[in-house]
């Protein structure tokens, strides 16, 4: 008779690739590297973008990104440097600074600006996109701006500090909660010669984002301005290391599984629904657009 060893899911995710993003620029010429692109969405279902910014010269972030549409996903803009003004079409606006957090549900549609506050300076962050189920699609638009006092954050024992946008991280709430797609993002800053540990469920999505330093996954480095690509294999969390001072953004997600139709600003589950977009964009009906608080 022959014993078969009894097989155990891996204690932590391991990284599948590295990510170095796309150079480009975004609205009316802002310099931002592009991390998570168009081919990566159904992987990373279900997230759609990751564009991270860190301009130090006004040129490459002066023009802001002036009146533009959206509908059918949530955006997340997280600052790190700088000041940035948003006016939306339903009259709404809210200031962007240090440390704090914008996040907006563009469900049906609405036009919106982000124009920096700031003639010089440091302007760094990132803007995260989160799909929404196509049943949500059609949803009145909702705003919320989180000012970095009302982002909980804990601190380790080993001096890891750990800001919580969304999700849960060692029974800390985070700012906010999303159903349907169950996100969890982290802003966490390893000193030097510390590591940390952070429950992900199996089935989702998961990657990481270092802007500071260099941290390792399972003993692969992840340097400045990177992403790691987080397996599925089975593993319910991540274990992420740092020799010297880091910083570094965890981002998971419970996938969708559903078809997504992307044409610039609008995401939509179909080809026709893509169309009607643009029809009721063409025909205004996004300045005419209800914007509820979340």
């Amino acid at each position: 008779m022959t014993n078969h060893p009894i097989e155990q899911s891996p204690v932590f995710r391991t990284v599948e690739r590295l990510i170095q993003g796309v150079q480009t620029s975004d609205g009316a010429g802002v310099r931002l590297t592009r991390v998570l692109t168009q081919s990566l969405q159904r992987r990373l279902d279900p997230f759609l973008m990751l564009d991270a910014f860190r301009n130090e010269n006004p040129e490459d972030y002066i023009g802001g990104f002036p009146d533009h549409p959206h509908r059918g996903f949530e955006t997340v803009t997280y600052m790190i440097a700088g000041r940035m003004r948003h006016h939306d079409s339903a009259g709404n606006q809210g200031l962007l600074g240090p440390g704090g957090v914008q996040w907006m549900t563009t469900g049906s549609g609405l036009i919106h600006s982000e124009l920096p506050e700031q003639a010089d300076g440091l302007m760094e962050g990132f803007q995260l996109w989160l799909n929404l189920p196509g049943r949500n699609k059609m949803i009145k638009p909702s705003y919320r701006d989180i000012p970095t006092t009302a982002i909980p954050e804990f601190l380790s024992p080993e001096g890891i500090r750990v800001r919580v946008i969304a999700g849960t991280s060692h029974d800390v709430t985070g700012a906010v909660q999303r159903p349907d797609t169950e996100p969890l993002y982290l802003d966490v800053h390893l000193p030097a010669a510390s590591h940390f540990e952070q429950p992900i469920p199996a089935g989702h999505n998961a990657f990481i984002y270092t802007y500071r330093g260099t941290v390792a996954v399972d003993g692969v480095a992840v340097p400045d301005r990177n992403m790691a690509i987080l397996t599925n294999n089975g593993a319910q969390g991540v274990r992420i290391e740092a020799s010297t001072e880091a910083r570094v953004l965890i981002i998971a997600g419970k996938p969708l599984g559903e078809p997504i139709a992307q044409h610039g600003p609008f995401v939509m589950n179909t080809t026709e629904e893509i169309q009607q977009t643009m029809r009721d964009y063409r025909d205004g009906m996004f300045e005419a657009a209800v914007v509820q608080s979340l």
